[in-house]
């Protein structure tokens, strides 16, 4: 059979359901398969999921891929990060180290202007070779879908510049992108200063920068940071409206630092998603269950940032929030690319199981990017031949095996036809 694939020699085959998200008890119920599974392939899509006694008698001569008695998983879907910068910032990780808040990092002229900075000095040639680096590094440790964030541009060129490298480094990474402006990450330095500079560039981001990006489906969704010394919550709102307007979806980066009421804006705008919420309360969870917000919990930036909160997935797991989990891989707050170390922070600090964990890495986090349902964060009938193979024994030890990378690839042909 042509463009047909059988992968066998598996002991274990998590399919993380059937494509829809996992809520509540259902996290931890993976749909796991044992006793001789195998998956088969055809046209980039899964075919068949079972025991390999069962496999179609069309497929006896298809390819055969050695699973090496390993746990087959979807490939990982990182559902917020921002790899288009061009340069690390361990100087601010010594500054840090030393005792330097975020904020007083800022206020010396680091933080997300320091990475601006970089990206506005950079031509178009490394921008994206720095960006295709970032990807793979992800991509290593089997990430198959990466949404990735502009907001190091901070104005209308370089923020188109940062999601056309987001784009092509997807292409050259063998990755599925979603690629998110994220102009109100920051003021830019040269509006800084008194509240007509401020007002101006939330009209240039309203005005000029979400329109551009939205123009032939360069991003497919918008940003806000809403915290103190960022954006408040008026503007906030006032920045989604106008990309709803456009019709790009909305995430909005809430509750990291302070209880700012973003989580309750993001369910009040209808956001996707409301990402970290170290610091959310039960009023802001309950408008994101009623709203149908995703909670994406971030406990990368909360371990390098060396803050004493973490985010609490256990209660948002309970109130019934479809909960998701991404590494943030970012050069300031969370330079991790490894999403099973992001798991085991999760289990160890932000009370999840490790199938938990697994199910907000995959399931979740597709449903977080209201990616189409079934074809990206499961193994099931029709989704994409895009898996992680996992040297263990367990699919929990993904997760318990901290910092190592067990994870090795697997894609089949037309995966993202």
């Amino acid at each position: 059979m042509a463009n047909a694939h059988v992968i066998e020699n598996l002991s274990r085959v998590v399919t993380c359901g059937a494509g829809g998200p996992l809520i509540g008890p259902a996290m931890r119920e993976l749909g796991v398969r044992t006793g001789d599974p195998c998956v088969a392939v055809r046209d980039g899509r899964v075919a068949f999921v079972g025991a390999r006694r069962d496999l179609p008698a069309d497929y006896s001569n298809a390819s055969r891929v050695d699973g090496k008695g390993r746990v087959l998983t979807p490939g990982l879907v990182d559902c917020h990060t921002h790899p288009a910068f061009v340069r690390a910032r361990a100087e601010e990780f010594a500054m840090r180290l030393a005792g330097a808040s975020y904020e007083e990092i800022a206020a010396q002229g680091g933080g997300i202007l320091s990475s601006t900075r970089a990206v506005r000095g950079s031509d178009d040639t490394t921008l994206t070779a720095q960006t295709t680096r970032n990807l793979l590094r992800l991509r290593k440790h089997g990430v198959f879908v990466a949404e990735g964030k502009s907001g190091y541009g901070l104005n209308l060129k370089d923020e188109l510049r940062q999601l056309h490298a987001i784009k092509a480094a997807g292409e050259q990474a063998d990755m599925h992108t979603v690629r998110t402006c994220l102009a109100a990450h920051s003021l830019p330095a040269e509006f800084r200063g008194d509240d007509g500079k401020r007002a101006q560039y939330l009209r240039l981001v309203i005005d000029e920068i979400l329109p551009a990006a939205a123009r032939n489906g360069l991003a497919q969704r918008a940003d806000v940071f809403c915290e103190q010394g960022v954006f408040t919550e008026g503007e906030t709102r006032a920045v989604a409206q106008a990309a709803e307007r456009l019709g790009l979806q909305v995430t909005i980066h809430a509750e990291q630092l302070h209880l700012t009421g973003g989580a309750a804006v993001a369910a009040q705008v209808g956001a996707v998603s409301a990402d970290h919420l170290e610091f959310i309360d039960d009023a802001g969870a309950r408008a994101m269950a009623d709203a149908g917000t995703c909670a994406v919990l971030l406990p990368g930036s909360t371990y390098v940032l060396k803050m004493d909160r973490w985010a609490d997935g256990r209660r948002l797991i309970d109130m019934g929030l479809c909960v998701a989990l991404a590494t943030d891989f970012n050069p300031g707050s969370s330079p991790v690319a490894n999403p099973a170390f992001v798991m085991n922070l999760a289990v160890m600090h932000c009370g999840f199981t490790p199938e938990e964990a697994l199910a907000a890495f995959t399931v979740n986090a597709a449903r977080a990017l209201r990616l189409p349902a079934g074809e990206y964060g499961a193994i099931t009938a029709g989704s994409r031949a895009a898996f992680a193979l996992w040297d263990v024994d367990h699919e929990r030890e993904i997760a318990y095996y901290a910092g190592s990378n067990l994870c090795e690839g697997l894609s089949c042909p037309g995966w993202r036809s």
